[in-house]
């Protein structure tokens, strides 16, 4: 039987002060092929694929499973292949791309012809809020909400040509979970309203490609100081000023950091790395540039 591919970007979400609204594709990739099979049968390579399951509990897989469920249909048994190019517990959207790629496979095996909205909508449903699903699925930058129906509503945004952003990725994982245990139940009204005007901010210099905004318009009050304690060196990290940066922020929920720039300047990352070191951290800059298109499948080919 014929294989399908399916690769699905990497993402970094919040981008500074749109904390659960904002995000972007990176091209770095998980990608998967799969086909129906008579019993479950999954194989892992590529980076960090010791963290990767390859049994039942595969996160790609039990997606799958959870969108039979919820149109009533039984998902049948796979052969799956994944090559992983996306760190893991890096705050890189390694889990938003894994329950992407089970959303499509779903789709696809069960004959659902589900809209890329559709598989987003879904997708976001199950991950919980859906900046980093929304990367994945439109590609670029984004931008997104539930609305009062609990539907995902986005807007997709180009990356003005003469910015570009990379990624530094340290030496040491922090769990989604506890960066999130760290963060208050409620915010002042006065650091409400400077995410807000940050938020708003930061979109118009997207959209009109402004660097006069930046770097106030990566400043945030509402996760970026609860999780400073967490990653060596966060503090000065976003404090770093220096020609041709825009500034840098949280990748997610870290410990990677996104640095935005000016084209030319791409050496500004190794600021990052420096600071890093100085903490006694080692660390990479990964090149990935904004992937300008969601998840990608192609059908019927060669194993």
């Amino acid at each position: 039987m014929p294989w399908s591919s399916l690769r699905v970007p990497a993402s970094s979400a919040n981008l500074g002060p749109g904390f659960d609204a904002l995000g972007l594709a990176l091209g770095v990739y998980l990608e998967c092929r799969f086909r129906p099979s008579s019993q479950l049968s999954i194989q892992v390579e590529g980076r960090d694929a010791e963290a990767i399951s390859a049994g039942e509990d595969n996160l790609i897989w039990q997606t799958a499973l959870a969108v039979a469920r919820d149109v009533h249909m039984t998902m049948p048994p796979i052969e799956l292949r994944i090559r992983n190019d996306i760190p893991v517990g890096k705050g890189l959207g390694s889990s938003a791309a894994a329950l992407t790629a089970g959303v499509v496979i779903a789709d696809k095996l069960l004959d659902l012809r589900w809209k890329p909205l559709r598989i987003l909508d879904e997708a976001a449903r199950l991950e919980g809020h859906p900046d980093n699903v929304a990367a994945c699925v439109l590609g670029s930058i984004v931008a997104s909400a539930i609305d009062s129906g609990g539907v995902a509503r986005t807007v997709r945004l180009n990356m003005p040509p003469q910015f570009g952003v990379g990624v530094v990725v340290p030496d040491f994982m922090l769990p989604t979970s506890e960066a999130r245990a760290v963060l208050p139940d409620c915010y002042p009204r006065a650091e409400a309203i400077f995410n807000v005007q940050r938020a708003a901010l930061l979109i118009a210099a997207l959209a009109t490609g402004t660097a006069a905004a930046f770097p106030a318009a990566l400043e945030d009050k509402f996760h970026q100081p609860y999780r400073v304690p967490l990653v060596p060196g966060l503090d000065e990290i976003l404090k770093l000023r220096a020609p041709g940066l825009l500034g840098c922020v949280l990748s997610g929920a870290g410990p990677s950091i996104l640095v935005f720039y000016e084209r030319g300047y791409e050496q500004v990352c190794d600021l990052v790395r420096q600071v890093f070191a100085l903490h006694g951290r080692q660390s990479e800059v990964l090149r990935a540039p904004v992937a300008e298109c969601g998840f990608e499948l192609q059908e019927g080919i060669d194993a």
